[in-house]
């Protein structure tokens, strides 16, 4: 694989049989995520829409570098393995280079870049990156942290890559839909994790931090379990939010609650801060961090009461 201008801490890019990337603070984030074709894409989707090379390249490198943002952390190299059927077009995956190095530069991770990959033939498409990150002498923030009295909040959005999903997966043609519900495919396509937001979090003073990937009622549980808290959203904030996806809603009879709670893949950030603090940049407070009930556990509730949606599941989905 090819990949942008090479950044500082590649050392050495592809050509050879391994790179060679520095770890100025002796200590190495790393992540590593795949998108195999039919799991995770579609080529072709039921309203339309055809999946590119670009597409595909670039949510490759969003959903890692969001994990490494979700540690505070900032990306510095990663490395591509592309399985391949023996009919892919050349220039389907010169499409997906390009959407990789596009989203490394127009998200903002600028030092970031391709330091080198593999290729090998199978069945159908599969996708890994594996990513590599720096904290810059700081302290990753964990999902552990979070403590009863904490501001719980978000940078990103939630719902709109669910939206989008649902909008690709309906009978609506493509070539009807206007230019909000084309947005929400586009999200869904091309995710926008706020990669500013995690480092400025860190250093803001955040107690716990996680990419929203699965869903925030899913995810959000995956943090209060860390920490042994419950975290009660917001109605208003979610109702904000649902707001949001009404041209997707509208024209199919949807709930958009179900999508601000269970959809995933808009790659946002959910983060406790201490009490009092402003909040940094990006971000929007959407609950609160509470303490376990004497006959409830850690968990996701809504003005009080246990949320129900689920999210999204790998193996059961």
């Amino acid at each position: 694989m090819t990949g942008n201008a090479r950044g500082a801490a590649t050392l050495l890019g592809p050509g050879d049989d391994a790179a060679l990337v520095a770890a100025p603070d002796g200590r190495t984030l790393i992540s590593i995520d795949t998108q195999v074709q039919d799991q995770d894409f579609r080529l072709h989707w039921n309203n339309g829409y055809r999946t590119t090379g670009f597409d595909v390249g670039w949510k490759a490198a969003a959903q890692n570098l969001s994990d490494i943002n979700a540690m505070g952390g900032t990306a510095t190299s990663l490395v591509v393995s592309l399985t391949l059927p023996p009919d892919t077009p050349v220039s389907w995956v010169e499409d997906l280079a390009d959407g990789l190095t596009a989203a490394i530069g127009e998200l903002g991770a600028t030092a970031c870049s391709v330091a080198g990959g593999d290729l090998g033939r199978g069945t159908e498409i599969s996708v890994t990156v594996a990513v590599l990150g720096t904290l810059d002498g700081g302290n990753p923030v964990l999902r552990s942290g979070a403590r009863a009295g904490d501001v719980l909040a978000l940078a990103g959005t939630v719902g709109r890559a669910a939206a989008g999903l649902a909008l690709l997966e309906s009978g609506t043609p493509l070539d009807s839909l206007n230019e909000p519900q084309r947005a929400l495919i586009h999200t869904q396509s091309r995710p926008q994790p706020p990669l500013a937001a995690g480092p400025l979090a860190r250093l803001s003073g955040a107690t716990a931090m996680m990419d929203i990937s699965d869903g925030l009622v899913r995810d959000g549980g995956r943090l209060a379990a860390a920490s042994g808290v419950v975290l009660d959203l917001d109605p208003r904030e979610l109702k904000r939010q649902a707001e949001s996806l009404s041209p997707a809603s509208d024209i199919l009879a949807a709930d958009p609650l179900a999508w601000v709670l269970g959809g995933g893949e808009d790659h946002g950030l959910l983060a406790t801060f201490p009490a009092g603090i402003q909040l940094p940049a990006g971000f929007t407070a959407i609950g609160s961090v509470q303490a376990p009930g004497t006959h409830t556990g850690p968990g996701v509730t809504i003005a009080g009461r246990v949320a129900g949606a689920t999210g999204w599941d790998h193996f059961a989905d």
